[in-house]
């Protein structure tokens, strides 16, 4: 029922004879490296895959946050303390 190892030579010489042997060569080099272009770009891609999340946990361990710290009073504090000592000087002044 499937096509016999006769049926694929009487094919593959129709092939030949149609295309020539110089144009299937050509035809098998260029299917060759695409299919090479296509495995390499599949473990670069894999590669990078497996070392983002190494880089993530770099990154994170080098961060740094740059930020001021400031003290705000609010007035519970400030009446619970006696005032500010800014209020206090202006009153002096």
């Amino acid at each position: 029922m499937g096509i016999s190892v006769w049926q694929l030579l009487i094919i593959l010489l129709i092939i030949v004879l149609i295309f020539g042997t110089k144009k299937l060569r050509t035809i098998g080099r260029d299917m060759g490296g695409a299919v090479k272009g296509f495995r390499d770009a599949m473990e670069d891609r894999d590669d990078k895959q497996d070392k983002q999340p190494q880089e993530l946990e770099h990154a994170e361990a080098n961060r740094v946050i740059d930020a001021e710290v400031t003290k705000e009073e609010t007035s519970a504090t400030n009446t619970a303390a006696g005032g500010n000592d800014k209020e206090k000087e202006k009153g002096q002044v």
